[in-house]
């Protein structure tokens, strides 16, 4: 008699429960092995996305418009990861950063303008997280200078010890302490009914006017900012991430972008349950309303606010860093020691003083330039993703993995309504009546 064959159905089925239990145990390990292996960067620019000034603008918006633009910050959390993956890509198939791309692929003219492009953003970007910083240890009656100084130490020394993956798993601990924003909003007791009716439909409240670009142009500008281009596309390359880890890492990214619009959106739903129509400009200033209503969120908020500032300056700076050293063609990883790779140090050192230094100046409007720099990051923002954009449709550069045509839908939809955005905004300043 003919024997059945055996298929890979039958095989299966002659196997016992609990071999394929322990045999897909097994292979779940191997998988969670390899993605801990590359994860990082992702999680840490996404969560680092909810900087300093970012909290800021997330504050004030729920303090102004409730749960009214959460939608939109909902939206806001798939654009970036659709911008961020395309550097996971880029940085694994060119071994190299953003800024050297830039200068290989379009010559030295676009990659000075998109390297001072860059500076400029990261170093304005740079001093609001010493402005929240400060704000936040100033509630604890820690003055601003020791404030400067110690966390200024703790950065460099951060980056010293001459090991990318020790800097990463530091930056970890403090990606884990920006989830503190999610107990905040469990305390206040927000309204579910509320969130859904007033948060979820898309609505403008108040109608279009100027504040309300202010504060849209203000959250696309916290929520996706030229640095973290430049930020993720430089770790991929000195982490060693390649071609065969882009699937991880795109997972990565994305895990990342949930927690930036889960965080972003309690810190809303926070201030827009306890202070919406107070006059919140700061972070800061929420967290001492919100201290006077409850303790514990008050402390939680400033700890926040603190942790957030952190993360976000460890990230800009070493973003300018590293685009530096691919430009002049300096020693430019955390796996350098200072000798070997002593400009890259030294300029990391130089853009965190001079940021530092600057909120130190007495009388400097702060809160002007905490909100400002948003909108002036979003603004320029276009052209980094114009780059971006045309790198990732390079076949020859990228071969398998260029831009699919939905990819490039999406990437073009973001920067034509940031563009309309920024354009309506600016007529808006120009004639404050015309939209009203």
């Amino acid at each position: 008699m003919q024997e059945t064959p055996l298929t890979p159905l039958r095989i299966k089925k002659s196997i016992g429960l609990v071999p394929r239990i322990y045999y897909g145990w097994r292979r779940g390990i191997k998988w969670l092995g390899i993605f801990l292996a590359v994860s990082g960067p992702g999680i840490i620019v996404m969560l680092a996305d909810n900087d300093a000034g970012g909290i800021t603008t997330y504050a004030a918006t729920g303090a102004r418009y409730g749960f009214g633009l959460l939608w939109f910050l909902i939206i806001l959390g798939p654009v970036a990861y659709y911008v961020q993956e395309m550097t996971v890509r880029l940085g694994a198939v060119t071994k190299r950063g953003h800024a050297e791309a830039i200068f290989d692929a379009f010559g030295p003219f676009w990659g000075w303008f998109s390297l001072l492009d860059l500076i400029l953003t990261d170093w304005l970007t740079l001093i609001t997280e010493f402005i929240g910083m400060t704000a936040a240890f100033s509630i604890f009656h820690i003055p601003p200078f020791v404030t400067v100084i110690a966390v200024s130490i703790v950065m460099i020394l951060m980056v010293l010890q001459g090991r990318y993956w020790t800097w990463e798993k530091i930056a970890f601990l403090f990606c884990i302490l920006n989830l503190v924003y999610i107990p905040c909003a469990i305390i206040v007791r927000p309204s579910a009914s509320d969130i859904l009716r007033t948060g979820l439909i898309p609505n403008f409240p108040g109608g279009f006017d100027n504040q309300m670009f202010f504060f849209l142009m203000a959250n696309i500008g916290t929520t996706i900012a030229p640095w973290m281009v430049f930020f993720q596309q430089s770790a991929v390359v000195d982490k060693g991430i390649n071609e065969k880890d882009v699937p991880w890492s795109k997972l990565d990214t994305a895990i990342g972008s949930g927690f930036t619009v889960l965080v972003a959106g309690f810190v809303i739903i926070t201030t827009g349950t306890v202070l919406k129509g107070a006059p919140i400009e700061s972070a800061a200033q929420a967290a001492i309303a919100l201290g006077g209503i409850n303790q514990w969120l008050g402390t939680f908020l400033a700890i926040g606010l603190f942790d957030a500032g952190f993360l976000g300056g460890i990230c800009i700076s070493l973003a300018s860093s590293w685009a530096f050293g691919e430009v002049f063609g300096w020693a430019h990883s955390l796996n350098n020691k200072i000798r070997e790779a002593p400009w890259f140090y030294t300029m990391y050192v130089i853009l965190l003083v001079s940021a530092g230094l600057v909120v130190l100046i007495p009388g400097a409007p702060l809160v002007l330039i905490t909100l400002f720099v948003q909108v002036i990051a979003v603004t320029l923002l276009p052209a980094t993703l114009v780059f971006l954009i045309l790198l990732l449709n390079d076949r020859e550069r990228m071969g398998n993995l260029t831009n699919s045509r939905a990819q490039n839908i999406i990437s073009v939809t973001v920067v034509a309504l940031i563009v309309v955005l920024s354009t309506l905004y600016g007529v808006s300043a120009l004639f404050p009546n015309i939209f009203k």
